[in-house]
C-alpha cells in the first residue's frame, strides 16, 4: 500500500484533523526522513541509504521514527524521540498545557487525540524539528541497538 492509498482510504469525521496533522509533520520534517506505509500506518523512516543496518529488530525494514494513524475518531501519533529521550519528553509535556486545555493521553511514545480539535499543531510541528536524522540515529544506537 502506498501513502496516498492510505489516505484515500480514510473516512469519518476526524479525516480533516488527521490531514492537517500529516500536513505539519511534512511540513516540518527534517531532511532525510522519508513518509512510507509501516505497520499499517503512515510512517516516517530513516531509509537505508542513510542508515544501512536498519531496524535492529528486522535489519530489512527502515529503521522507524514515527508514525501516525487514524482508526475509528482516534488519531494517534507515535514518536520515538519521546519514548527515548527523556530532556525531550519533558518539554513535550510542559509545553502541551501552552497550547491546549486538554489533558495529554500519552502513552510510551504515542499520542492519542480522540476529540476533534485537540490536536496543538503547532507543538507537533515544534516537536518535529527538534530531532533530526543524524540525532535519531545516534540515540537509537544508544538506547536500542545492543
Amino acid at each position: 500500500m502506498e501513502v496516498q492509498q492510505y489516505i484515500d482510504e480514510l473516512e469519518g469525521p476526524r479525516k480533516p484533523e488527521f490531514l492537517e496533522l500529516r500536513k505539519v509533520i511534512v511540513d516540518n520534517l527534517p531532511k532525510g526522513f522519508e513518509e512510507c506505509i509501516g505497520y499499517g500506518m503512515i510512517g516516517y523512516v530513516v531509509p537505508h541509504s542513510i542508515y544501512p543496518a536498519g531496524y535492529h529488530c528486522t535489519p530489512k525494514l527502515p529503521l522507524p521514527f514515527l508514525n501516525l494513524v487514524m482508526r475509528k475518531d482516534i488519531i494517534t501519533f507515535y514518536h520515538m524521540g519521546l519514548y527515548s529521550d527523556e530532556k525531550l519528553l519533558d518539554w513535550f509535556k510542559d509545553e502541551y498545557s501552552k497550547f491546549t486545555k486538554l489533558k495529554l493521553d500519552m502513552g510510551k511514545s504515542c499520542v492519542r487525540f480522540k476529540k476533534s480539535g485537540d490536536i496543538p499543531y503547532e507543538l507537533i510541528g515544534a516537536l518535529m524539528q527538534k530531532v533530526s536524522v543524524e540525532d535519531w540515529v545516534l540515540i537509537y544506537e544508544e538506547k536500542f541497538k545492543a
